[in-house]
């Protein structure tokens, strides 16, 4: 990539990421805050998902979409970078929307490990993130929609295992550390579906 398409890139994506700040920080906490009130909320698992362990080390999995989120400008070109940052957006309203919809609570009971380090970042998780934002897993939202720009991208492509094996990962983290049941995720999958299909589409028309 050339110095000054590497530019262009950066200042795409930081275009785009002010945009899809600006639309999380609307959308997830407002939902987040309005279905906390509500009196009833559904219980959207199956019985048998609370036998899944709880393993607090997948914590650092879990939190691995932040640097995911790093990776775009090194890999996609601006019109690829422009189609992502309106899935984002796109994909987060529509979330909030569902969440709106569908209040939901989680099935397992919020727990901190009694490791020090590990401790820290669930208390910080849960001072910040009430358990009720649950159907789709926006976590699993835009990991997905970042990595299958990244598997169909000409540069990130030649990865395209590893990015897929990224994201099996992170789906299996919002399990494993007790945030997501499985419906969650699979309505994210479905939802990311449903936007590329449409975002991509559009963009390559233009």
């Amino acid at each position: 990539m050339t110095t000054a398409r590497s530019r262009d890139a950066w200042k795409t994506y930081a275009f785009w990421a002010i945009w899809v700040g600006v639309a999380f920080f609307s959308v997830y906490p407002t939902s987040n805050w309005l279905t906390a009130l509500r009196g009833e909320h559904f219980s959207l698992y199956f019985a048998a998902e609370l036998n899944v362990p709880f393993v607090p080390e997948f914590i650092v999995v879990y939190l691995s979409m932040y640097v995911l989120f790093m990776t775009p400008p090194f890999f996609l070109q601006v019109a690829e970078l422009a189609a992502l940052g309106k899935q984002l957006i796109v994909g987060t309203l529509l979330s909030g929307l569902i969440f709106m919809l569908l209040p939901a609570k989680l099935g397992f009971e919020r727990q901190i490990p009694k490791d020090e380090w590990l401790a820290s970042f669930y208390s910080t998780l849960f001072a910040i993130d009430m358990p009720h934002n649950m159907v789709p897993s926006l976590h699993v939202v835009f990991s997905a929609l970042i990595v299958f720009s990244l598997a169909e991208s000409e540069t990130g492509g030649r990865f395209r295992l590893s990015w897929y094996g990224w994201l099996a990962v992170i789906c299996a983290s919002t399990l494993l550390v007790h945030q997501h049941h499985l419906i969650d995720i699979v309505a994210a999958l479905v939802l990311v579906y449903l936007v590329r299909k449409n975002i991509v589409k559009s963009q390559s028309h233009e």
